[in-house]
């Protein structure tokens, strides 16, 4: 397939901020009793032969996603005075809701621009948080962009979806409670939009444990941070490509900078799915109802299961479930699937 990608400099690591493991430690101290301690569950398939797989479910958090953790953790480490200006960030959904449910916890108001073609699920469980919307286009430049703009207009402090040190110490703080679950684990998979998420793990994990092997999982559609990884620069990939995911979390255009720079220290691996492989997964993660997965909660499991001839014959694996805000109707198309 042809594409148009533009390729961006990305400073050396050493000049950019890195999160440190006190950080995602003090993070974990910030967030106990509002983001729930996910406990790990072991997943049973034929295929997998004596590679023992662990689901680290963060669609059990209250917002049914992982995003919470990175979000609180930013808008609770700032200032009083910054917290009256009010909050804004832009997203595609789940770190909306986790901006949203924050907000709330800590009495800041908050807005949220999102794109139109947002699930519905994710839209409406955001706005009942008690947060404004306002929807954009499909492009995650687009909604950065009018975020920025409202933001210079209202005064309003921006919470980035990925591209920050606190979300990064936030969602780190998963890799903290793999590691306190699992203590023999060999190798994490970790879904990547902007890498927020796996950069946070990845440091949690190698900063404490080093020889565990880190593996990001993205669509093929929305294949950036693979390639990326490859070019040792941030590749763009076209918004009218990655919105063709089914995977509607992943479907950023880029990884952030920050992120790119955590990635490039700490991760060993990005794949990518296709959009049948993450289909098929969600179908079979629904048999329990513990293990429920929207379409991007799905593809770390779908790289274990899909790319094994790619993988580390390690014996002892997680895969992170990021969330699990599925459209029930999709769901059920998906079950029907697999029982078919």
């Amino acid at each position: 397939m042809s594409r148009s990608l533009s390729v961006r400099p990305v400073v050396h690591w050493k000049a950019m901020p890195m999160v440190s493991l006190a950080e995602i430690r003090e993070a974990h101290s910030r967030l106990r009793g509002i983001a729930t301690r996910t406990r790990s569950i072991e997943f049973h398939h034929p295929e997998s032969g004596d590679r023992r797989l662990f689901l680290k479910p963060e669609n059990q958090q209250p917002i049914g996603a992982f995003k919470l953790r990175g979000a609180y953790n930013k808008i609770a480490s700032l200032p009083e005075e910054d917290r009256q200006r009010g909050v804004i960030t832009y997203s595609s959904g789940n770190h909306g809701q986790g901006v949203a449910y924050a907000a709330r916890a800590l009495g800041v108001n908050a807005v949220i621009v999102m794109p139109g073609n947002a699930p519905a699920i994710k839209r409406e469980a955001t706005a009942a948080l008690g947060a404004e919307i306002v929807l954009v286009g499909p492009g995650s430049a687009e909604r950065q962009v009018k975020a920025e703009e409202l933001a210079a207009q209202h005064g309003y402090v921006i919470v980035p979806p990925f591209n920050d040190e606190h979300i990064i110490a936030g969602q780190g703080t998963i890799g903290l409670e793999i590691l306190e679950d699992l203590p023999e684990v060999e190798a994490v998979f970790a879904p990547v939009g902007g890498g927020g998420l796996i950069s946070g793990v990845a440091t949690a994990v190698k900063l404490t444990k080093p020889s565990v092997r880190i593996i990001g999982v993205e669509p093929e559609l929305a294949g950036d941070a693979r390639a990326s990884f490859r070019a040792g620069k941030i590749v763009q990939f076209p918004a009218g490509e990655v919105s063709r995911t089914i995977a509607d979390g992943l479907r950023t255009q880029s990884i952030g900078p920050i992120n790119f720079e955590h990635i490039c220290r700490y991760v060993d691996d990005i794949v990518t799915v296709t959009e049948d492989e993450i289909r098929e997964t969600v179908g079979l993660l629904a048999a329990n109802p513990n293990t429920v997965a929207e379409p991007s909660g799905a593809v770390a499991v779908a790289g274990f299961l899909f790319r094994n001839n790619q993988m580390p014959k390690t014996k002892m694996n997680v895969a992170i479930i990021s969330g699990g805000n599925i459209d029930p109707k999709m769901l059920d198309e998906f079950r029907t699937r697999i029982a078919t």
